[in-house]
């Protein structure tokens, strides 16, 4: 087939919807790591919630990341195109509220409500705006691509989606550097204005082809999980896997105190990019290079690389040893991101493999509602008087759910596996 074909075959492969869909997708990453960036800041330095940042910046992404599987029941009963409708809504008037409150005339405001109730309060509130945003767009990727380009219309998505997570940071340090941090939030909610006003303009609502019967109900969604619940196997996995997430999500909650407080290197944005910018380039290879691997394996040294990166920036202490740890951590992410949903799909029964995938986010949001507390007892505890000795600690973390995977794969798979079969 020539190359002429093969891109028409692409072109005609995804209706104009998808295009759109991705658009959305990749301007409200730019706005949600923009103000993911600098949020622990912004509530320690500009709100004055100093102990308390990183619990609130992980209750936000938690119920973020936890929400999803209960959002695709209002999609399936609302629509795409009023879900994201919806979702962009709130997330306009969210972002704004975040950063009302580093505003100087909103400080009366903040001060009779009190500013952790205040804070609590609008994170959540975008928060749950948040959440609406997965189903929305993976269900039209998938709605909108062709089957045989349905994998190649994934990789798309997954490709907008780090562009997306490594440009918002950067524009984000320009906005702060210029207006102020409060100004970021302001950003991020003017970009999802115009993404409101977007979706009213250019979004088609997908064809729904999906049986009535096979619609999702709030009660069909909590049976799911009474079910996915009792699979203790799979659940232990899940809680095992978010030690991973607890690693990556110290990069926005510790990171950059350490960078500007310890290493005295100001634009701390810049570093937390480098994830993001290592995975876009790394995700393919990664993939060919341990594509013959277990999965088991593959994720084991994810980890294991993972858990190294914070050794490396708490040994040298200096800017380089930081960018160079959060690209081996990215090396670590991508050797093991692409075997964890081929896992996750093994472990669930045939007829249930939707529903199993639907819990896929889970270890995304316990690792967030643990990184945030653990992230204010590392910057209060040792910021100031042994900082190496965060990393070592988050190190250990990595290296507990490394050794946990392998005893979990030794004892819950392998043994599994070696069982005779009995014939009846």
């Amino acid at each position: 087939m020539s190359i002429a074909t093969q891109l028409q075959s692409i072109r005609s492969g995804f209706s104009s919807t998808f295009w759109i869909a991705n658009a959305l997708e990749l301007f409200e990453r730019l706005a949600f790591y923009g103000s993911k960036a600098v949020l622990t800041v912004y509530l320690a330095n500009k709100v004055g919630l100093v102990n308390e940042a990183g619990t609130l910046a992980g209750l936000f992404s938690g119920v973020i990341y936890s929400l999803p599987i209960l959002a695709g029941v209002l999609v399936d009963k609302y629509g795409f195109k009023k879900t994201l409708t919806a979702c962009f809504g709130i997330f306009a008037v969210g972002y704004f509220l975040i950063g009302f409150a580093g505003l100087e005339w909103g400080q009366q405001i903040i001060a009779l409500v009190g500013k952790k109730v205040y804070m609590i309060a609008v994170l959540m509130l975008t928060a749950i705006g948040g959440s609406l945003i997965k189903p929305c767009i993976v269900g039209t990727v998938a709605k909108t691509s062709k089957p045989e380009v349905r994998s190649l219309g994934f990789a798309i998505y997954y490709t907008l989606v780090n562009i997306g997570g490594a440009i918002g940071p950067v524009l984000a340090l320009s906005v702060r550097s210029n207006l102020g941090i409060e100004y970021v939030l302001m950003m991020s909610s003017l970009t999802t204005s115009f993404l409101l006003f977007g979706t009213l303009a250019f979004f088609k609502e997908p064809e729904d082809d999906e049986p009535i019967d096979n619609k999702r109900t709030f009660g069909k969604v909590f049976s799911d999980m009474t079910l996915v619940f009792k699979d203790i196997k799979f659940i232990l996995f899940l809680v095992i896997f978010s030690g991973f997430w607890i690693m990556f999500w110290q990069i926005f909650y510790s990171f950059p105190f350490y960078v500007t407080e310890v290493l005295k290197f100001e634009d701390f944005e810049l570093l937390e990019t480098v994830d993001a910018f290592c995975i876009i380039f790394l995700t393919v290879p990664m993939t060919a290079l341990v594509k013959k691997w277990q999965p088991i394996t593959a994720m084991s040294m994810g980890f294991f690389i993972a858990s190294l990166s914070w050794i490396i920036i708490g040994a040298f202490g200096t800017v380089w040893a930081a960018i160079l740890g959060v690209a081996v951590y990215a090396i670590g992410e991508a050797t093991q991101a692409p075997r964890f949903y081929e896992y996750v799909s093994s472990l669930a029964p045939k007829e249930q493999v939707g529903t199993y995938m639907g819990f896929a986010f889970l270890p995304v949001a316990i690792g967030s509602f643990a990184a945030g507390p653990i992230a204010d007892w590392l910057r209060t505890s040792y910021l100031k008087t042994n900082p190496a000795m965060m990393w070592y600690i988050l190190a250990m973390i990595g290296g507990a759910s490394t050794v946990l995977m392998l005893l979990y794969n030794y004892f819950l798979v392998k043994k599994e596996s070696d069982q005779p079969t009995v014939n009846n």
